[in-house]
């Protein structure tokens, strides 16, 4: 039995439910122990990109189930398409329930104005080279899996896990330099528009 944390907003980003980089099972355990007004998955929810691989073990499945009965309850569930769920964007204008899907998202709350999107609409690397940003992201899924392999390993030896990625960008000034100028660019904008706020996923 959870005790149940109530919040007024919560915000998922970059899940990529369909890949062996999601943590579904801990997602799962956060949402079980939550109860919110309203729910905003950030983009990259689900992993279009991925789904070939027929690849989609149960808790990925249990974690979509617990978001509908959230809906069903009266969670108010913003579903924003990213890059990785680009299909999404034809139904931008869907709404069924307590289910909407939009490409962005503007609320008002204790009389601040929030700005919620995913944020690849900054990233020149998937505007210019989609196929090669989806590459990236394959690398990126490999990456992960031999993360995971090594992480058992040095758990059972009695020792921490480690990040792969966080050490790739944190080594590569480059990176590091990308990732904050890509920071500003939607922050600047938003500042632009008169939004108190601005929050995004993506990178």
């Amino acid at each position: 039995m959870y005790n149940r944390k109530s919040l007024e907003i919560a915000v998922l980003s970059d899940v990529h439910l369909g890949t062996y980089g999601c943590r579904a099972k801990e997602l799962l355990k956060y949402l079980k122990q939550i109860e919110t007004k309203i729910l905003i998955l950030n983009g990259d929810f689900l992993d279009g990109w991925q789904f070939k691989k027929r690849y989609f073990p149960r808790e990925h499945t249990l974690v979509i189930n617990e978001i509908l009965k959230k809906a069903i309850s009266g969670t108010k569930v913003y579903y924003l398409a990213g890059n990785h769920d680009d299909f999404l964007r034809k139904f931008t204008a869907f709404s069924t329930g307590n289910i909407s899907v939009k490409e962005h998202l503007v609320l008002q709350l204790n009389g601040k104005r929030y700005w919620f999107f995913h944020g690849d609409i900054f990233d020149a690397s998937v505007l210019i080279s989609p196929s090669l940003a989806k590459l990236g992201g394959m690398g990126y899924d490999l990456l992960i899996r031999m993360n995971r392999l090594i992480d058992s390993m040095r758990e059972s030896a009695g020792r921490d896990r480690m990040s792969f990625a966080g050490r790739v960008k944190k080594s590569v000034k480059k990176a590091v330099k990308f990732i904050n100028d890509f920071e500003m660019k939607p922050v600047q904008l938003g500042a632009q528009k008169g939004y108190d706020y601005v929050v995004f996923g993506h990178i």
